[in-house]
């Protein structure tokens, strides 16, 4: 074989083998490809990290080599939009699954008293006639009447007062009450409007001193709730109204609706149809109740009155144990009807408490906020050292500072009333540092 032969077929063998790598290599690198297009789309999918999308990048972009600054700044470019796009991924499938607020406003707490002191719902009265157990002040008329099948009180002139015949007719409301009566409310447009007022008198009366007013008016086509009072030992008047559009979703027209009051010592709250309006936590106790027009109106009456004793809780609260220091104050209490401490100290000459006395006031606390009814007069004594002109006005600021130390702690500052007694009552003898210090105490008087 000559050498021209032989370069022939080497050439032959070269081209041969060079087709045969090149068919592997593009197999293999098809192969490749798919193996990286799949991991990319793995990647994306599950969103296993940028390490891999970084060498994804490399591969597909042909940056193998030396180009690291370009290729770095490229990446980061890419790796950046995958962060904000799983960011986007991740925002959108955070779903907000917080409950919507829910409102704690207690609308139907009524609960009727459990002795019956007087109650009249018509039936047995004779239509036409003035019902028998009531009685009426001034030169109005009312009457037995029908509405929808139901008997009621008619007041059938304007301006009168009628009140239940009560064996005690000056005072018959126990200090813990409830009272309920229905009223026929007209239709928006009937021309027979409803007014009504409940009127509980609190003994000695100077214009509107010693009442509180509750008014039911229905004028056409709108209707609303009043009232008026004062508070005790107040001459500031308070008055509230509840107008339509707080109304419209509790009233029913033209339909028999169901009025409530709860009193419990000096809560007032008043509800129609279960749903509480008015809510007063300081009005004074009424002797007596009536009923009086504001009108001559086709359905101004009432009837199911039922007056009861007893009411909720004037704060209900969840059972607790007291400390065994609040228990100390307790059984005080329960066994002499106060509380005396020389564990409140002052600064010599002044009404600030030192800071060693708050474990005695916290604990008067914790009894006073598990028993929310109980009220003290919280004396302040002192010794007989200093003149009465300083010791008399610095044992009432004494009294009022622990006052407001308690309010501070939560305790219903209605339910307390300071009392300076200066050093005019002791309990020991004010020559010796033993008896004087007895002499500077703090005395809670349960009332």
């Amino acid at each position: 074989m000559n050498n021209n032969q032989y370069r022939l077929n080497m050439k032959k063998i070269a081209l041969l083998l060079t087709v045969l790598m090149l068919t592997c290599i593009g197999a293999s690198a098809q192969n490749i490809l798919n193996r990286l297009g799949q991991r990319a789309k793995n990647a994306v999918e599950n969103n296993i990290g940028n390490k891999v999308e970084r060498g994804i990048n490399d591969v597909l972009n042909g940056n193998t080599g030396n180009n690291n600054g370009n290729n770095d700044r490229r990446n980061r470019r890419n790796n950046e939009t995958v962060e904000e796009e799983d960011y986007d991924v991740q925002q959108q499938e955070e779903v907000d699954d917080t409950p919507d607020a829910v409102s704690q406003n207690v609308k139907s707490d009524f609960v009727r008293g459990s002795v019956v002191l007087f109650q009249d719902d018509f039936a047995n009265e004779i239509v036409g006639e003035f019902p028998s157990k009531w009685d009426i002040q001034g030169d109005g008329s009312a009457e037995t009447a029908v509405i929808n099948g139901q008997k009621y009180l008619h007041l059938t002139t304007d301006y009168n007062f009628v009140e239940p015949l009560m064996e005690n007719m000056k005072s018959y409301l126990p200090d813990v009450f409830t009272l309920e009566w229905d009223v026929f409310c007209s239709k928006a447009g009937d021309l027979g409007a409803s007014s009504l007022e409940l009127i509980f008198d609190m003994g000695q009366q100077n214009d509107r001193v010693g009442l509180f007013e509750f008014a039911y008016r229905s004028w056409n086509p709108d209707y609303w709730t009043q009232y008026s009072y004062q508070k005790p030992n107040s001459e500031d008047a308070v008055n509230g109204t509840n107008e339509y559009d707080a109304l419209k979703s509790i009233i029913k027209e033209g339909q028999w609706n169901h009025f409530a009051v709860s009193f419990n010592k000096r809560a007032l709250k008043i509800y129609i149809n279960d749903h509480r309006i008015i809510n007063l936590p300081n009005v004074q106790a009424p002797e007596r109740f009536k009923f009086w027009s504001n009108g001559e109106y086709k359905y101004v009456g009432f009837t199911n009155v039922l007056l009861c004793a007893g009411a909720k809780e004037l704060y209900e609260r969840e059972t607790t144990n007291l400390s065994e220091a609040a228990k100390a104050v307790e059984q005080a209490i329960a066994q002499t009807g106060k509380f005396v401490t020389n564990n409140i100290l002052f600064d010599t000459g002044k009404a600030t408490i030192k800071p060693e006395s708050q474990a005695e006031i916290d604990k008067i606390a914790e009894y006073m906020k598990a028993n929310p009814t109980v009220r003290f007069e919280v004396q302040g004594h002192t010794d007989s050292q200093g003149s009465d002109a300083v010791n008399d006005p610095l044992s009432q600021q004494r009294a009022e500072a622990v006052v407001k130390a308690l309010e501070a702690l939560g305790v219903d500052g209605f339910n307390l009333r300071a009392v300076g007694k200066g050093s005019h009552e002791p309990v020991a003898d004010n020559s010796t540092d033993a008896g004087r210090a007895q002499n500077r105490r703090v005395e809670f008087i349960k009332k």
